[in-house]
């Protein structure tokens, strides 16, 4: 039986702008299936309060980024999602965290998210890989993905190990076992929204700010290889928790 993927689509921005673009779990379907056609893939709306019935419904979850907080105690979604992610780390079953997921991973499991006192990050960001792991082929020890955040994670749970990061996020991915692993940036962000998301932004950021976050759209994304590892990932947690 093939795979059933649930992409936990946490992002609730409802602006014009957003309306413009598939959401995000869209995004992520987009970026994986053409990987793994014959797996079965549902966007399911935590940020509307949906959450799975189990840990044990799919075989596997991505959490996708968000402009909300972990750290914000009035979004009443935010807390059964954390409590979910709890369960499916106790169930030892596969999970991918996206920015706003990967935060959202490591606060459910005891670590710390704060926002960064440098400010944003966005447009293009590298990961440093501190070290391969079986489902990075092609191996690569530095990738460059779509930034978006002013958050990012200060402290990692017990257990977790620092796979990478860069000078302005040190803690840019994480691995808890063989069954959790996160990034702080967007692999499903294509580069036409992250251009139209800096016009949007035009009139709300600092210009030093914007001024950054173009011209680090000079460096690609690897958008391609991180999709590869992504799926690689979930089979790769499958054959070592069976």
């Amino acid at each position: 039986m093939s795979p059933r993927i649930a992409v936990l689509l946490t992002n609730d921005d409802t602006s014009p702008f957003a309306a413009h673009f598939p959401n995000d779990g869209q995004k992520v379907v987009q970026l994986m299936q053409p990987l793994r056609a014959d797996w079965t893939y549902e966007v399911v709306p935590v940020k509307d309060g949906v959450i799975p019935v189990s840990a044990q419904a799919f075989d596997g979850y991505v959490i996708t980024g968000s402009p909300a907080s972990v750290n914000d105690e009035r979004l009443p979604w935010v807390g059964p999602l954390l409590e979910f992610i709890w369960s499916v780390h106790a169930a030892r079953q596969p999970l991918i965290g996206l920015c706003f997921g990967h935060q959202a991973v490591a606060c459910a499991l005891g670590g710390q998210v704060a926002r960064n006192a440098a400010g944003w990050g966005l447009g293009t960001a590298p990961t440093h890989w501190q070290a391969a792991r079986p489902w990075m082929t092609p191996c690569q020890t530095r990738t460059t993905l779509m930034a978006a955040h002013n958050e990012q994670v200060t402290r990692m749970p017990e257990g977790a190990e620092c796979l990478g990061g860069n000078d302005f996020c040190p803690i840019g991915s994480m691995q808890i076992g063989q069954h959790i692993w996160t990034t702080q940036y967007h692999p499903e962000m294509p580069l036409v929204f992250m251009q139209a998301l800096l016009g949007y932004l035009a009139d709300k950021l600092d210009t030093d700010t914007l001024a950054r976050a173009h011209a680090s759209l000079s460096n690609a994304a690897d958008v391609s290889l991180f999709g590869q590892w992504m799926v690689q990932f979930f089979e790769h947690a499958k054959e070592t928790n069976p």
